[in-house]
């Protein structure tokens, strides 16, 4: 198969729903396969996550742990990042797409921590998406990983697997982050996000999906996977 046809139809959204039924050994597999369904991003707070998310838009989980693995032993609290003023830390973040803009935000939100919620992590989406640079993906990985609650962050990876898979078709983010919600089995909703974007970052890959060696073959609702099961 030529590269062009691999790539019109690896990016191809699915033309069929994956079935109820499917849904749960979807996952039972998925887990099976993923033995730590957690963030690639290194952190040892829920303000270090927090600012590892923030620094992770639009950049690798890869290029913001080199960048917090230096910044964290200087700077991992709210008074500390902000004492280094904005100037001091993008010479930690540089490294990391954006970053003049992270920059002002992640200062911003560390003055906010301080002044409106006690140098504290909030844990609903209103206060968290009150801080500069949180949207609503990112409101949603600081919900779900530091908190425990049943949220999925709709990034590239778990757009295109929910689509591709059947799992969840839509045509924006927040179509396919509603029916992720409303399809998944409780007991998987939260570890849901983790072993979709792993899945999608590592077997279900946008251009040339490894098919071959994907683990939930069976219950993948897209037309073209046959032509990918050599890779």
């Amino acid at each position: 198969m030529s590269k062009t046809v691999k790539h019109k139809t690896a990016d191809t959204p699915p033309s069929r729903r994956m079935p109820n039924r499917d849904i749960r050994p979807f996952f039972e597999k998925l887990a099976a396969t993923i033995d730590e369904p957690v963030t690639e991003l290194n952190y040892g707070s829920n303000f270090e996550l927090l600012i590892a998310v923030i620094l992770s838009a639009q950049a690798t989980d890869i290029s913001v742990n080199i960048a917090t693995d230096q910044l964290y032993p200087v700077a991992n609290t709210p008074e500390a990042i902000l004492a280094l003023g904005e100037e001091g830390l993008k010479a930690y973040i540089k490294n990391i797409g954006l970053f003049n803009a992270k920059a002002k935000n992640v200062i911003k939100t560390c003055r906010d921590l301080i002044e409106k919620f006690d140098s504290t992590v909030p844990d609903n989406r209103k206060d968290l998406e009150s801080l500069a640079g949180v949207g609503r993906k990112t409101a949603n990985v600081v919900l779900n990983t530091a908190f425990g609650q049943p949220t999925m962050a709709v990034d590239t990876h778990i757009f295109r697997v929910g689509n591709r898979t059947g799992l969840a078709t839509g045509k924006n983010v927040l179509i396919v982050e509603n029916k992720l919600v409303e399809r998944i089995p409780d007991d998987y909703i939260v570890d849901a996000h983790h072993y979709l974007i792993l899945h999608g970052r590592y077997t279900c890959q946008a251009r040339t999906p490894k098919c071959g060696a994907c683990p939930v073959y069976d219950e993948c609702m897209f037309k073209d996977k046959a032509a990918f099961l050599e890779l």
